[in-house]
């Protein structure tokens, strides 16, 4: 089946904020190359090279509305007046070979590394996570997801009840097993989501008494002792009450997918429920921790 292809060159500073969007808007891939043959000489392990010029490019279904999305893009995007915003159809591809291509292994933390399931793990005796790409949730790469990971490589979960909300790939929640968690409770409103989850958690051998996956409001779940959620700023503030509910007294609570500029808004939100901590960032992205009074 024919897609349509989205390009668009941008700043190092809006390179990630314009592929979350693309991601946000319904991208089943988004891909970054350097947008004027800018050399990389050195980057750190498990980082993405973001050059002064960046070429985004989004993959969409052939069906998807690209002017509403262009729109999008030119309102939240911080892309240039003047630059354009290029659109075409292209034939099928094999997507996810191009995918294993660029997945190598990468390390978070002291701990944890997430590796690709066709490939030998660097480190045996390491917490490792086997993790294919999938078209739409994450493997890592993310700034917001390296934070919380290298949150949780830093914790001790043993004995610990984990909940990860907004689970995606359940790159998390696997994680949290992996690290000693007792139980972890998986939770994600996106169908395709759940039946991710599921496969990484076989991927890795793990249980689904270790690990449960569930929809929201499916079932009644126990306060948890550590929650994780990896979202959007809007639907964390939104659901506010319904996560403050699920973390039990002195339980922490970990949040991401948050900008730089929506950290205050954020802590404002939950503070009548918790004791916010200093927030830690990346790029422009911040994690933001809180204990539950």
């Amino acid at each position: 089946m024919p897609w349509q292809q989205l390009q668009v060159r941008v700043s190092e500073t809006g390179a990630t904020v314009v592929e979350d969007l693309l991601s946000e808007l319904g991208a089943v891939s988004v891909t970054l190359q350097d947008g004027e043959d800018q050399p990389v000489f050195q980057i750190d392990p498990g980082t993405t090279p973001i050059w002064r010029t960046t070429e985004v490019t989004g993959l969409f279904e052939c069906d998807t509305d690209m002017e509403a999305v262009a729109a999008s893009l030119r309102e939240h995007g911080r892309i240039d007046p003047d630059e354009p915003i290029m659109v075409e159809f292209v034939e099928d591809a094999d997507w996810e070979r191009v995918c294993m291509q660029d997945f190598k292994p990468m390390q978070f933390g002291e701990r944890v590394w997430i590796c690709p399931s066709w490939e030998e793990p660097p480190a045996p005796d390491a917490v490792n996570i086997l993790l294919d790409p999938g078209l739409a949730f994450g493997t890592g790469t993310h700034p917001t997801t390296a934070l919380c990971l290298e949150w949780l490589d830093a914790q001790s979960l043993q004995d610990k009840l984990v909940i990860d909300y907004g689970c995606g790939s359940g790159i998390l929640a696997i994680a949290a097993v992996l690290l000693g968690a007792s139980r972890v409770i998986a939770i994600d409103n996106d169908p395709q989501a759940i039946l991710a989850s599921e496969s990484n958690r076989t991927l890795n051998g793990i249980t689904a008494s270790q690990m449960s996956v569930h929809l929201p409001g499916v079932t009644e779940h126990p306060q948890a002792d550590v929650l994780v959620a990896n979202i959007l700023s809007g639907p964390l503030e939104q659901l506010t009450p319904v996560i403050a509910a699920l973390v039990k007294p002195g339980g922490r609570l970990i949040l991401s997918g948050v900008l730089s500029l929506q950290t205050t808004s954020l802590m404002d939100s939950y503070h009548p429920y918790f004791d916010m901590l200093p927030p830690v960032m990346r790029d422009e992205w911040v994690r933001v921790e809180g204990i539950r009074r």
